[in-house]
């Protein structure tokens, strides 16, 4: 290959595709957002999910995957995925997110796994796994230390060796040792001063030489800022290219020695590995179930969601109990977050399909807000029931990939809507929607708080699974739940300059919380269920622990096994 045309390899042909050079037999490769559900854009082409894509499987986001603590439902899900990837002819999804959860607001956490780095990378791991076994490339992104929205084209994330070290390199670590991806893809902010896609120490140090990683490296699309320094630095590929401007002074920089050919075979050889095992899995014979993908993103939906609150075993629900359904999140369940990761469902399950004999009240609207006449019928509707499920949380306009939340409260008219039903009917439940942790000055109130995050496609069939007993809630929190906003470590200082100071150091989350005996509303790794459980005969041998576990209630369910060293 020419000079020119190995640097044109290293960067895109359009939004989602590698450049294809008939004249040496070179294909291209076909990519597209994926952290929970293929997002197959064919046409006009985004990167916030404003236009169509093809239908896919929308799975639960991972704020609601993390909630199981189950690796290898996260790999289930993941091979999924990667079906459906080779089904639509698509050769590397862009996910998992292993940013961690720094604060509430980021309107992106939707997308992550935890505030905890051992448990995201434990989980971004298996999902890898899942993918590739597939025959197809994941990109684990975004890298490193993007962990808000705000200005992140152009903010400086600036933290001491030691936190950027232990929190927020450590669950890529974990991902790329592990999961072994394909791709990682770096991230729009500067780190410490220096932009990811030209920070050498980042890309090859860390990356290459420390952790083994020997896959691609591709810009966050439009994130590469230096295409000479981005090449030195061991970034790849840029997408979403149409730059020929840094082709062109690529080129330059080698005739002038400022730039060696060897750094650019490097990057192209890596280009190449990856499009001519993709064109190789494109020949080979797929399965895709989307039925079967349906199904599982219900036991997905079910075995992430936490029960925070069950005041007197009010649930399971009760045969034959007359129900209220409120909330028009029963009719129109947030069920997925915005941006890139926004999917295009092969079908959707709301709530209230599964509720047939219950009364229902919309209580408020589909953007939080309410008037007098809506909750005197949600409180008419309660009082005619023996309980009341709300459907609350968050409206798809409060969290979003390219802005953060404003606060951590929930829209107003929600507020009310919960405080008349709770005064309505003193059997009142709680099925929360939303990406991240809000407050809830209400909890007290009511006698059931069922969180289901953003549960995908099948949610509404979830809920009611879980709500009537067919399955038993079963999740743990992956995020500690504050009190309220001030109570966050960094609620100071988020988003309250031009760069992201993380000048809490070590103390995010349950690492400050617990340090600082501080009171939350609900800790990291809570959830309670419909029976209970017994440990005994804890032993250690090494590094290895072995307790005894039994189910010492009346009905079947699972434990999660937490051991805090």
């Amino acid at each position: 290959m020419t000079l020119e045309d190995k640097i044109a390899l290293c960067s895109g042909a359009d939004f989602w595709q590698t450049k294809k050079f008939e004249k040496y037999g070179i294909p291209s490769l076909f990519m597209c957002d994926g952290p929970h559900g293929l997002r197959k854009q064919e046409d006009a082409a985004d990167m916030l999910g404003v236009n169509n894509s093809r239908k896919a499987t929308c799975f639960p986001a991972a704020v609601t995957t993390a909630g199981s603590w189950d690796p290898e439902l996260l790999t289930a899900v993941g091979s999924a995925i990667g079906e459906e990837a080779r089904d639509q002819g698509v050769g590397l999804v862009l996910g998992p997110g292993a940013n961690l959860k720094r604060n509430p607001l980021c309107g992106r956490n939707f997308e992550y796994f935890s505030e905890d780095p051992y448990l995201a990378g434990k989980l971004a791991a298996a999902f890898i796994r899942g993918v590739e076994a597939q025959g197809v490339g994941t990109s684990l992104k975004h890298f490193a230390a993007n962990s808000q929205e705000h200005r992140r084209f152009t903010s400086d994330s600036v933290m001491d060796a030691r936190t950027l070290r232990e929190l927020y390199l450590t669950a890529f670590e974990i991902a790329v040792k592990e999961g072994r991806p394909s791709t990682v893809m770096c991230a729009y902010p500067k780190l410490n001063g220096i932009h990811c896609s030209d920070h050498k120490e980042l890309l090859t140090d860390i990356l290459r030489t420390e952790w083994g990683f020997d896959g691609m490296v591709v810009t966050d699309w439009g994130a590469m800022n230096d295409r000479i320094r981005g090449f030195q630095a061991g970034c790849d590929l840029n997408m979403p290219g149409g730059s020929g401007f840094m082709e062109k002074e690529a080129a330059q920089a080698v005739r002038e020695g400022r730039l060696s050919v060897e750094q650019i075979d490097e990057s192209a050889r890596r280009v190449l590995r990856l499009v001519f095992r993709s064109a190789e899995n494109r020949e080979a014979d797929a399965s895709c179930d989307y039925e079967a993908h349906h199904d599982l993103a219900r036991r997905a939906a079910a075995e992430g969601a936490v029960l925070l609150k069950n005041e007197g075993d009010l649930l399971p629900l009760k045969k034959g109990a007359k129900l209220a359904v409120i909330g028009s999140m029963a009719r129109t369940m947030r069920y997925q977050g915005a941006g890139s990761s926004h999917i295009n469902p092969t079908r959707l399950s709301e709530p209230i399909y599964f509720f047939p004999d219950a009364v229902y009240a919309p209580g408020c609207d589909d953007r939080g807000d309410t008037t007098e006449l809506l909750l005197g019928e949600a409180a008419a509707a309660a009082k005619s029931a023996d309980a009341a499920i709300i459907f609350a949380g968050l409206p798809p306009r409060y969290e979003s990939e390219g802005f953060d939340r404003e606060n951590m409260k929930m829209p107003d008219g929600q507020l009310r809507m919960i405080e008349t039903v709770a005064r309505a009917n003193p059997n009142t439940v709680v099925v929360l929607l939303c990406g991240c942790a809000v407050e809830c000055p209400w909890a007290d109130d009511v006698r059931a708080i069922l969180y289901m995050g953003l549960p995908g496609q099948a949610g509404g069939g979830a809920a009611a699974d879980l709500l009537f007993g067919e399955v038993n809630p079963g999740g743990k929190l992956a995020e500690s739940w504050p009190v309220r906003y001030e109570d966050v470590p960094s609620s100071d200082i988020y988003d309250k300059s031009a760069d992201a100071l993380y000048m809490e150091g070590l103390y995010v989350g349950c690492r400050y919380y617990d340090k600082a005996g501080a009171a939350v509303r609900w800790p990291f790794g809570f959830g309670l269920s419909y029976t209970s459980f017994a440990y005994s005969e804890l032993k250690a041998d090494g590094n290895t622990a072995f307790v005894t576990v039994k189910n010492t209630g009346d009905v079947a369910g699972s434990e999660v096994v937490q051991l805090y060293v």
